[in-house]
C-alpha cells in the first residue's frame, strides 16, 4: 500500500530558473540623419516671385553652401535665379517703356502749350492765344516800304498769284519751312512770278519768359520793310537762322537790329518798339478771323500758308511738294 499519497504542487517563486536560457538582445540599427534642405535655396525661390533681385543673390549663395555642405535645395535655389533674373528683366523693360512713354507725354503737353503744328500748317495742337498786352498806341495807317499797315501784312512782289504766310518768329516749325522754302519764295519775288504778304505773329510772347520775343522780332521786322524794304526777306531768313529756343528770352533788340542790313539802321525803331501794337493787333484779326478770300475762317497754327485763298496741307520740309502746289495755281 502506497502511503506517500500525491504530489503536492509547489508553490511558485520569484527566483530566476538557473536552466533557463535567455535569448541575446537583438541588434538595433544606429540612427544616421539625412541631409537637411538649404533654407537660403527655400528663401531664394519665395523670395523671387516678389523681389527679384533678393531671389538672385539668395541664390547664388544657396548654391555655394549647398556645394560645401552637401545640402537639399539646389532645385529652390536655381529656380528662384531664374525666376529672379526673369523678373529683374521685366522690370527693366518696363521701366523703359515707362520713361518712354513719359517723355511721350510731357512732350505732348509741351507741345499744347507752345500752340505750334507739328504736321502742317493746316493742323494744330492747340488754338494760338493773342498776346495780352494790347496796343495803347494809334495804329499806323497807309502803307510805308513794304508794309500795308491797313491790310495788315508785309507785301513783296508783284505777280498775279498770291502767297499768304503766317508765321511767328518763336514758331520752330515755321523755320523749317523757312529753310525748305525761304529760297524759293525769294525767287519767285525777284523774278515777278509771285506776290508774297508776309503776316507775322505774336502769339508765343508767353514763350519768352516775359520779353515778348515774338512782338519784338515782328515789330524788327516791319521795321526793315519801312526801312530797308528790299532787305526785308533777308532779315527774315536771318530771324530764323538765329531763332531762339522756346521758354527763353530770346534776342535782345541790338541783336534783332544787327541781323538786319541795308543802308539805314533800325535800331531806334526797335528799341522804340514803333511796330509792335500793330504786329499784336494783326495777331489778334489773324486768329479771330475772318480772313477774306480764304478757304479758311482763321489762322489755328503756325506756319500756315494760302495760295490764292488754297490752304497747303503738305510737307513742311518738302520744297518739291510745295513748289508743286505752287505751281498748280498758275
Amino acid at each position: 500500500m502506497d502511503t506517500t499519497g500525491p504530489e503536492t504542487p509547489r508553490e511558485p517563486t520569484n527566483q530566476p530558473n538557473p536552466y533557463a536560457v535567455t535569448p541575446p538582445p537583438r541588434p538595433t540599427a544606429p540612427f544616421v540623419a539625412g541631409p537637411k534642405t538649404n533654407t537660403l535655396a527655400v528663401v531664394s525661390f519665395v523670395s523671387s516671385f516678389f523681389i527679384g533681385l533678393v531671389g538672385v543673390i539668395t541664390g547664388h549663395i544657396a548654391l555655394g553652401q549647398i556645394r560645401a555642405r552637401g545640402e537639399l535645395g539646389r532645385g529652390f535655389a536655381l529656380a528662384g535665379l531664374i525666376i529672379g533674373y526673369v523678373g529683374m528683366a521685366v522690370f527693366a523693360i518696363l521701366t523703359v517703356f515707362a520713361i518712354v512713354f513719359a517723355s511721350a507725354i510731357g512732350a505732348f503737353f509741351l507741345a499744347l502749350d507752345s500752340g505750334s503744328t507739328f504736321s502742317g500748317p493746316s493742323s494744330s495742337t492747340s488754338a494760338p492765344v493773342p498776346s495780352a498786352s494790347a496796343p495803347s498806341a494809334p495804329l499806323p495807317t497807309g502803307a510805308l516800304g513794304a508794309a500795308n499797315f491797313d491790310a495788315g501784312y508785309l507785301e513783296f512782289g508783284t505777280g498775279a498769284v498770291i502767297i499768304d504766310e503766317y508765321v511767328d518768329p518763336m514758331c520752330p516749325f515755321c523755320a523749317q519751312f523757312e529753310e525748305a522754302n525761304g529760297e524759293l519764295l525769294s525767287a519767285g519775288v525777284e523774278s515777278g512770278a509771285i506776290t508774297l504778304r508776309l503776316h507775322s505773329l505774336t502769339f508765343l510772347d508767353r514763350m519768352s519768359q516775359g520779353t515778348d520775343y515774338s512782338s519784338r522780332a515782328s515789330g524788327a521786322l516791319t521795321c526793315q520793310a519801312t526801312l530797308n524794304p528790299e532787305n526785308t526777306l533777308d532779315l527774315l531768313a536771318a530771324l530764323f537762322a538765329n531763332q531762339p529756343l522756346e521758354q527763353s528770352v530770346g534776342l535782345s533788340n541790338t541783336e534783332l537790329a544787327d541781323l538786319a542790313t541795308g543802308p539805314v539802321s533800325i535800331i531806334d525803331c526797335v528799341d522804340g518798339g514803333e511796330y509792335e501794337g500793330w504786329s499784336q493787333h494783326n495777331t489778334e484779326v489773324a486768329l479771330t478771323g475772318p480772313i477774306a478770300g480764304a478757304e479758311i475762317a482763321s489762322v489755328t497754327g503756325t506756319p500756315t500758308v494760302l495760295v490764292n485763298g488754297v490752304l497747303y496741307s503738305g510737307s513742311l520740309t518738302d520744297t518739291a511738294e510745295f513748289s508743286a502746289f505752287v505751281a498748280a495755281a498758275f
